[in-house]
């Protein structure tokens, strides 16, 4: 999928880099099709970073996407230059009016405060309200996952005793649902969080369907019965050193961090990381743009407000 971005964008001489399909805006002007319109609110500190790995995963299916950089205007980003986010992202207020085909929510370093003690959280639970009728399809990663599932289910997040980091096997259940089309029957993805949610709390919303776990890692990929939200309680987006630079960085602050487990060679972390969830995390995204996305929204995404987000 060719990936319309500015050409501005510091994500991308990274992608063209790796052979990434990209567009320019005015090449994609001049194709007679319309692009999927896919909006992400990036919650991450690291947002260039965490805008190359979506972009990587976005731009490996072939499709059009149209690609609209959201941020909070309720949170000062401390992490990223005011100069980025003027040029690149937009806030919520901006697109409120508008409809996309797609919604992409990010983690954020949040979870162990109560949702509604983030500074955000207003502005974010009225984004997750928006979206039920401005948004055909929307993925939720990590707290984002989270905090969706706790504002459209009441499902409630749990601290656990330490960190989960690592990276984990986790199997599916047995079922024939698309978004897992093509994965194997145990595949790995990374965890990086202090807090989990429950197989019994999914279990018990109707709703919702439980697709993938992990003995280790717990409940990994769940989906809307009606197929039109996905959340994933992992970062299957990660680049390969992207733990390492956490595990450095809760090092060099003095916090309490064992080395991310199942991801350096012998648990030397001065080996280069062994990546294993590379295919899963192109498969997840590449499904849920085609089953979830393309093949189910409508062409005139004006006929989702007209019917109330069901078109």
């Amino acid at each position: 999928m060719p990936v319309k971005v500015p050409a501005s964008l510091p994500a991308r001489g990274t992608l063209e880099a790796e052979n990434v399909f990209l567009m320019e805006e005015h090449r994609a002007l001049q194709q007679d099709i319309r692009p999927l319109r896919i909006a992400i609110l990036n919650l991450m500190p690291t947002k260039v970073a965490t805008e190359t790995q979506l972009l990587r995963l976005l731009g490996n299916t072939p499709l059009q996407v149209e690609v609209t950089l959201l941020h909070t205007a309720s949170h000062e980003a401390k992490n990223t230059p005011a100069e980025h986010l003027l040029e690149h992202y937009v806030s919520f207020a901006e697109v409120r009016g508008q409809t996309f085909d797609g919604l992409i929510v990010t983690g954020a370093p949040v979870e162990t405060l109560p949702f509604e003690a983030v500074d955000y959280w207003p502005e974010l639970a009225e984004l997750l309200d928006w979206a039920r009728t401005n948004v055909f399809s929307s993925l939720f990663i990590c707290w984002g996952a989270q905090a969706a599932l706790h504002r459209y289910y009441g499902v409630p997040k749990h601290p656990l005793a330490e960190k989960l980091f690592g990276v984990f096997p986790h199997r599916l259940k047995p079922c024939h649902e698309r978004i897992v089309q093509g994965f194997d029957d145990v595949f790995f993805a990374p965890h990086s969080r202090h807090t989990e949610t429950r197989r019994e709390d999914i279990l018990a919303e109707p709703r919702l369907e439980l697709l993938a776990e992990s003995d280790e890692a717990g409940v990994y990929l769940i989906q809307s019965r009606d197929r039109r939200q996905v959340f994933v309680t992992g970062h299957s987006e990660y680049d390969p050193g992207t733990l390492h630079g956490e595990y450095a960085r809760d090092l060099g602050k003095g916090l309490p961090i064992g080395l991310p487990r199942n991801y350096f060679p012998g648990d030397d972390p001065t080996r280069e990381p062994l990546v294993r969830w590379r295919g899963h995390a192109n498969l997840l995204f590449s499904n849920w743009l085609n089953y979830f996305v393309y093949q189910e929204a409508p062409y005139d995404l004006g006929l989702l407000r007209a019917e109330g987000g069901r078109a």
